[in-house]
């Protein structure tokens, strides 16, 4: 092996080191750069009164605060104003004619699109979009839920995310709150309890009117209350769902979920009996399913239901000889006899299938 003579080395680290110093140049250049493109821009921005008044009469602010912008996502991720704001190249900017606020904002919001693409292109098939695309001018757009100049992640803290939604949804916001859900994240900001974009999505959002939303809404729930490892930190057993899915409700919801997705079906999902927004703990005097309420709760479906009606039900529980004593020795009887009853007539037509190729064998000797 011949080694590189002490002269060739110090000249290969001399040109190592030549390009890392160019290449720090050039950063330092880029850096340098968009700090003074911003400080261009920020320079009036930063103007308390900056505005302009609109045809439709309001008043369109154009103040930017750079303490505001820096410490934002893009701010601290280095982008230049001019990073969204393309069409701008120099001063006097070209003329405002959007007629109203509103206007303004949904002309410039597709700008998000040069660098989120996915996302952009997830929301055209969501919800909000099609309310858009349908007429409605308020429908959600990326700055209502993200901002503009002041963008921070947005879900530290995991409560932003819910109170983003508030915006819009400040009903439904209110009901969320005070049930066992919104309780929990207010108390603690626990990630393992569901938001609003858990169970509707976050960019693409289905419409949650549609038959198929609520065949589909079983196994949102499932997603929490099916997982064994999530269900047992909190003491609560996956036979919740799993008691659902097996009985008369659940396996008529599945099927017709995989069959007809698009055909409404009148068996109750989760949410029928324990609420949407507004579900409570089954130990809440208030709760639909507390046993005081469970009568009315099955009406709902049921309306000649008696007093005695929800006592038929085992609930969310895998009968046990401590409870539902009655159901669990009948099922366990059945459980022995039916196995017996098949295995004896196998056995019986094995030994007689055996006793005639013996005779017949009996018979070829004689």
């Amino acid at each position: 092996m011949v080694l590189p003579s002490p002269g060739r080395r110090q000249r290969s680290l001399l040109i190592a080191a030549t390009l890392a110093l160019l290449l720090l140049i050039l950063l330092v250049g880029a850096a340098s750069a968009a700090q003074e493109d911003n400080a261009t821009c920020l320079g009036c921005h930063n103007n308390a009164g900056l505005n302009i008044q609109l045809a439709s009469g309001e008043v369109l602010p154009l103040m930017v605060s750079p303490q505001v912008y820096n410490g934002s996502v893009h701010g601290a991720a280095g982008l230049t104003c001019v990073s969204c704001h393309i069409n701008i190249s120099g001063y006097p900017h070209p003329k405002v004619t959007a007629g109203d606020r509103r206007s303004f904002q949904l002309e410039r919001y597709t700008q998000c699109q040069t660098c989120h693409d996915k996302q952009y292109k997830d929301t055209l098939d969501s919800n909000h979009a099609h309310a858009l695309a349908a007429g409605n001018r308020q429908a959600a757009i990326c700055t209502d839920c993200h901002g503009a100049h002041d963008i921070s992640k947005p879900n530290q803290p995991r409560q932003k995310i819910s109170a983003t939604c508030q915006k819009c949804h400040s009903q439904v916001y209110e009901q969320y709150a005070g049930s066992v859900h919104g309780k929990a994240l207010a108390a603690t900001s626990n990630p393992d309890v569901p938001v609003c974009t858990d169970c509707h999505g976050t960019h693409r959002q289905d419409d949650p009117t549609t038959a198929a939303f609520r065949l589909k809404s079983p196994d949102i729930c499932g997603k929490c209350h099916a997982d064994a490892a999530l269900m047992k930190k909190y003491s609560i057993s996956t036979d919740v769902f799993n008691t659902y899915v097996a009985d008369f409700h659940g396996t008529t919801v599945k099927l017709f979920e995989k069959q007809h997705p698009d055909q409404p079906t009148n068996k109750a999902v989760c949410t029928d009996c324990h609420g949407t927004h507004d579900i409570k703990t089954v130990t809440d005097a208030n709760a639909t399913v507390v046993k005081e309420n469970l009568l009315t709760t099955c009406r709902r479906c049921h309306p000649d239901a008696t007093a005695n009606f929800p006592d038929s039900w085992v609930g969310h529980f895998q009968p046990s000889a401590q409870r539902h004593a009655l159901v669990y020795y009948i099922g366990l009887f059945y459980r022995i006899l039916i196995p017996a009853v098949i295995g004896g007539m196998l056995l019986f037509v094995l030994l007689d299938a055996v006793r005639r190729i013996v005779n017949r064998f009996q018979r070829k000797g004689a």
